[in-house]
């Protein structure tokens, strides 16, 4: 099994994924390491710089080989040079950890999607780069006093399990605990939701459209409303919560990013959302917790909508590969 086999559909969507999410990644990678002033940082954007490089050659021998076009995704026209300080060097090294979380999402998914043996040791490559920035991002941040772990659980003397429906029951009397897989998905959507806010507020501060400007608001405010429904949960428990990053933003309005960029990249984040949101219903077994994951995928779907609708207006959004259109192709015949 290699080279001779035809890339199936599947495959041919994880490569044209991997270059138009890996080139935005790349371009807030660019300009944040022309503002970044800490050098150990700086070495840790310079490294993903150089690895997204090799992945984008590697991507587009792929697409070309397979007689597709390679997708234009996003560009240095795309980066606007010389432009003030809109992010501290501490939020620039939490950007480049949770994007590091994304890529190895995506790898993973990526390589389970793929047979032909070449794009398997090529996802292979792309999740050991993956992991070992993970590991480097982690190690600067606790470094720095700044990587907020989750909160901590002391152990029972003996095994537990579950009684019955009192397990289930979040509304009404003694709600139980959160359990640890439940706390899980807690966190990690709110540290997810605190990056899609940050970013959303800095976006709006230098976006030239106004209804991008207003799209990117809301998108805020409704990433807040969720920070704070999950944040409920936690502090129900006298749980610690994750912290916020908007100070981490200056109050430059100088645009470093097209508007396409910054909406598409809010756009990705409220769809990787999804995921994890999905993860954490699927692991929630208490009627409160597992209502306000059914409400923010609800409000998200509502939210994305309008963002699909900006994109569209705009023509900002790429259209991946399609299947064939049988119906198209017989009645032009």
């Amino acid at each position: 099994m290699n080279k001779d086999l035809k890339l199936t559909s599947a495959e041919i969507g994880t490569l044209w994924a991997q270059f138009v999410n890996g080139s935005v990644a790349n371009i807030v990678n660019t300009y944040m390491l022309s503002i970044i002033e800490d050098k150990k940082i700086r070495t840790l954007f310079e490294e993903a710089i150089k690895i997204f490089g090799k992945h984008k050659q590697q991507i587009t021998m792929f697409i070309e080989n397979e007689g597709f076009p390679v997708p234009i995704g996003f560009t240095d026209t795309d980066l606007n040079k010389g432009t003030k300080r809109l992010f501290s060097d501490i939020f620039c090294l939490h950007y480049l950890h949770v994007m590091t979380l994304h890529g190895l999402l995506g790898h993973t998914t990526s390589l389970s999607a793929s047979v032909r043996k070449d794009l398997r040791y090529f996802y292979d490559s792309c999740d050991n780069d993956g992991k070992k920035m993970y590991h480097q991002t982690i190690e600067l941040l606790l470094e720095k006093g700044h990587f907020q772990r989750d909160p901590y659980f002391y152990p029972n003397a003996n095994p537990e399990f579950v009684s019955g429906q009192p397990f289930l029951d979040g509304f009404f009397g003694d709600k139980r605990p959160l359990t640890a897989t439940e706390i899980i998905g807690l966190s990690f959507n709110i540290k997810k939701k605190i990056m899609e806010k940050t970013l959303s507020i800095a976006f709006s501060q230098v976006t030239q459209s106004k209804e991008a400007r207003k799209f990117l608001e809301a998108s805020a405010q409704n990433a807040d409303e969720q920070i704070q429904a999950l944040g409920k949960i936690l502090h129900g428990d006298h749980l610690p919560i994750p912290m916020s990053w908007e100070s981490e933003v200056t109050i430059s309005r100088d645009s470093p990013f097209s508007d396409k960029l910054m909406l598409y990249h809010i756009g990705f984040l409220l769809q990787t959302s999804q995921a994890y949101h999905g993860t954490g219903l699927a692991s929630a077994m208490r009627t409160d917790l597992v209502i306000t994951y059914e409400k923010i995928i609800l409000k998200n779907l509502m939210v994305t909508k309008e963002w699909f609708h900006i994109m569209t207006q705009y023509k900002w959004l790429e259209q991946p590969p399609l299947a064939p259109n049988r119906k198209k192709i017989a009645k032009d015949t």
